[in-house]
């Protein structure tokens, strides 16, 4: 992985991702890099949001390390496949954070914590006020809003879907759109990251 970038003097915007169920399809407990496979469009998506100035950070809670189920350098080595392919499509992913726990173990950043999002703020120098937060999951809206983001986006891949049809209640604060890649054209209308 690439050396994050220095904070600048003024704060930047940014894009939280979650992983599974985002960027790449659901599946339990992955950690195969085999098994990694990108959801239609979401590399070129990350593209058209580096070229428009936004900070990339994926947050991904990975309790299958806190279960025993693999490793961190399984995943580790899961990150490295993804970052290479993002890359590739002229997007950068500033930082990776991960939340290792199981849900009964204490945990500092798993989700709907917002400590990273708190984090990259204090790292980088983020505006979390006109940052936005895309996820698949109540947890993943629930760290945005805790951290005080512009807004939070609920993508129908990976749970979305079902979430909008048994939480719609839950949901009024979000933005539903279908993929991540309508989610950037979305934060893309609404003016760059820089």
């Amino acid at each position: 992985m690439s050396a994050p970038p220095r904070p600048e003097t003024a704060p930047r915007a940014a894009v939280f991702l979650d992983r599974d169920g985002v960027l790449i399809e659901e599946r339990n407990y992955l950690h195969r890099v085999e098994d990694a496979v990108w959801i239609p469009g979401t590399p070129a998506a990350l593209g058209r949001l580096t070229e428009a100035g936004f900070w990339l950070f994926v947050v991904t809670n990975q309790s299958g390390i806190g279960r025993g189920y693999y490793t961190v350098a399984d995943m580790e080595r899961v990150h490295a496949h993804l970052q290479r392919e993002w890359e590739r499509a002229g997007a950068r992913v500033t930082k990776i954070y991960y939340a290792p726990e199981a849900p009964e173990q204490p945990s500092r950043g798993r989700k709907p914590s917002p400590q990273f999002l708190f984090d990259a703020g204090a790292e980088f120098g983020v505006d979390l006020s006109r940052s936005y937060m895309v996820g698949d999951k109540l947890i993943d809206l629930e760290c945005g809003w805790n951290a005080g983001v512009r807004r939070c986006i609920l993508v129908r891949t990976g749970y979305g879907a079902e979430l909008e049809r048994s939480a719609a209640a839950q949901l009024t604060r979000a933005l539903v759109v279908d993929d991540l890649a309508a989610a950037a054209a979305w934060i893309l209308a609404q003016g760059s990251g820089g």
